[in-house]
């Protein structure tokens, strides 16, 4: 495979590139949030995800508008009012969490049946 630039980065294949921008501990779990009812907002994303720190959370929906896979809408009222919904872009890598979603229920399943044939000795 070829490599490319995007960003003043250097990746070696397209999965690279995708897991730059969907990858990671929370990225996902908020996309497939968001794919299944939108609007969230800010602090329903964050009741909903449970373990994620208000940084972390904040950051990470920061990186997703960045990358054009949500839109974030805020009202000019008192108390701030900011909701995230999919865009189009984002929309389209829906399927390929939903996959990953499929593939590590698999997997866990596997690895629970696995544990259960290992006998002490």
């Amino acid at each position: 495979m070829s490599t490319f630039i995007s960003g003043n980065k250097k990746y070696h294949n397209p999965v690279e590139f995708a897991l730059e921008k969907i990858g990671g501990r929370w990225k996902m779990p908020i996309l497939w949030r968001i794919s299944k009812k939108s609007p969230w907002r800010y602090g329903e994303l964050k009741k909903d995800l449970e373990g994620i720190s208000h940084k972390m959370l904040s950051a990470q929906l920061k990186e997703l508008e960045k990358d054009g896979l949500i839109k974030r809408k805020s009202y000019p009222i008192v108390p701030p009012k900011v909701e995230y919904s999919l865009t189009a872009k984002g929309r389209e890598v829906i399927p390929a969490i939903e996959e990953l979603r499929r593939v590590g229920n698999f997997l866990k399943g596997k690895d629970l049946t696995e544990k259960s044939n290992i006998k002490k000795i």
